[in-house]
């Protein structure tokens, strides 16, 4: 028997997807290393290159954002297009990685799975964003400073290029601010090191030794 799919059906789906952690996997692959013990004890990209190489870095990157592109994606294929539902069903994708079921509520940070998400409902706001996140982290090596700044960003970018002469639904506006919100916050503790001088740069030259 087929069981029709809800969104609160496509809601949990996206959220177990956003839950799957590739970068603790990845990482066990590789080096056979626990992340979560290592380099900023993350188990997002930025700390799956860090700590054990630029590959597995960039695999984790481009699987996490594939999580929340298949999750709007998802919700698109079953209800019609309905851009509400897809931008809502990335942010549970969102919440999925931040707060893995699998990992006692404890995840990532969400960038590369909200590059995924805007990817899929607004491809050229995510391109602008990814220029600035390039430019900051260019400019001071710093990851996390590019995600803040690319997160802040990304409501606008989105309202501003959705399409010609026409802004987004509203709930398009809501759902971008808030995973902007969450990724924001997500940095906590990145923006107090920031703020401290205490926060490493980036390098894919350097790794964690073993």
């Amino acid at each position: 028997m087929n069981v029709p799919l809800t969104p609160i059906l496509i809601f949990l789906t996206s959220y177990l997807l956003g839950a799957v952690p590739f970068g603790l996997v990845i990482a066990r692959l590789f080096g056979g290393r626990d992340v979560r013990k290592a380099g900023s004890g993350n188990i997002g990209a930025t700390n799956v290159a860090r700590v054990i190489g630029p590959a597995a870095g960039f695999l984790t990157l481009m699987l996490d954002a594939a999580k929340g592109w298949a999750a709007v994606w998802f919700a698109g294929h079953y209800m019609h297009g309905e851009a509400s539902v897809m931008a809502l069903a990335g942010f549970f994708a969102m919440l999925g990685h931040c707060f893995p079921v699998w990992l006692r509520f404890r995840g990532g940070k969400g960038v590369a799975t909200a590059a995924g998400v805007f990817a899929a409902v607004s491809p050229s706001a995510m391109l602008a964003a990814l220029i600035l996140f390039l430019l900051v982290v260019g400019f001071w090596h710093y990851v996390s400073l590019g995600s803040i700044a690319a997160a802040a960003a990304i409501p606008l970018l989105v309202y501003l290029l959705w399409a010609p002469h026409f802004a987004p639904p509203a709930n398009i506006t809501i759902t971008s601010l808030a995973i902007a919100a969450l990724i924001i916050f997500q940095h906590r503790g990145n923006i107090a090191r920031l703020a401290r001088g205490e926060e490493p740069k980036f390098s894919f030259s350097k790794k964690d030794p073993a």
